[in-house]
């Protein structure tokens, strides 16, 4: 083939990127404006967070630049005291909302995906075995899972995390408190992942890809890892993402209660229970932007969980 013919074949043949963007999840992205609005916030705030560092105008953390004078400033007002202007106000140590929040969704973010991601490893891997294994694994499996289905998550993310930070030596309870809470929220969420691993993995093997590579000789890790599991995914991702919500509502409540993220390492939850204690005070935005930032994160995601679960489902296109 000549070089001339190999530069039409190129030509011709899209790119990963044509190829993703005329793809029929694409095509449902761009056609669902909920979708396309939700992805937005979730991208604005998620980068807002990342780069705190450099989107922040104040370290809020940082005891030499706060100046306590500049307390209980409304938004958008200059200071009676040193005139300075915050755009969301300040808190009662002097400390700008709009700082705060932005390295307080750090830490909730940082929670969020963190557990998510552990309830996701322990759920593929127990729902793969109990589905495929079957027998007394399965029932094992899912016994545990009935179990802890008959708890509130929220209440087994408590127990799970008293437990952890009793076992913590008290010099260091502060800086695992962050890792304690990941765990706790982690393990109290893997039933839905393995559930619905099981079920499709229950589906998939006995399939007739399967059964070939049962007949060349293949493992069954080797079967679960290559064949099982890139056909299962999909459900797992759409879950992953509704669950990424509810970690994050989670984390809040948990922080709000007192038993999250340490006053050290504020987070959004720890931000609101702050802002709770001056809301009949008249500070009103002390409380009301973390919330608010919290809602629209929390919304934004299942938003996009939704429309996710419903391009993925092959019985609505």
């Amino acid at each position: 083939m000549s070089d001339h013919q190999v530069e039409l074949q190129t030509r011709r043949t899209p790119g990963r990127f044509a190829r993703a963007w005329d793809s029929d999840l694409a095509y449902s992205f761009r056609r669902t404006p909920v979708a396309v609005v939700s992805a937005a916030v979730v991208l604005i705030l998620v980068l807002s967070a990342v780069f705190a560092p450099l989107v922040a105008p104040y370290d809020p953390f940082d005891p030499a630049s706060l100046n306590l004078m500049n307390g209980f400033t409304p938004p958008g007002q200059p200071n009676a005291l040193t005139g300075e202007t915050f755009f969301l106000g300040t808190d009662d140590q002097g400390r700008d909302v709009f700082s705060t929040i932005l390295y307080g969704m750090r830490i909730s973010l940082f929670v969020g995906f963190s557990a998510v991601l552990l309830a996701m490893v322990i759920g593929v891997v127990f729902g793969l075995l109990a589905g495929y294994v079957g027998g007394w694994v399965d029932s094992f499996i899912m016994r545990i899972a009935d179990i802890q289905l008959t708890f509130p998550a929220i209440l087994v993310a408590m127990l799970i995390f008293g437990i952890a930070k009793g076992i913590t030596p008290p010099e260091y309870r502060d800086q695992m408190a962050i890792w304690v809470l990941i765990l706790a929220i982690g393990l109290s969420d893997w039933v839905q992942f393995a559930r619905v691993v099981r079920g499709a993995t229950l589906v998939e093997r006995s399939r007739d890809y399967v059964l070939a590579a049962r007949l060349v000789g293949q493992r069954p890790f080797a079967i679960m890892i290559r064949h099982i599991l890139p056909n299962v995914l999909n459900p797992v991702l759409v879950i992953a993402t509704i669950s990424l919500a509810l970690a994050i509502i989670a984390e809040a409540t948990l922080s709000f209660l007192g038993v999250g993220a340490p006053p050290t390492r504020p987070s959004l939850g720890t931000l609101i229970r702050i802002g709770q204690g001056f809301m009949f005070s008249g500070e009103w935005w002390i409380l009301l932007f973390p919330a608010a930032t919290l809602l629209a994160l929390a919304l934004a995601i299942n938003l996009l969980g939704d429309w996710l679960r419903d391009a993925l489902n092959p019985r609505l296109r």
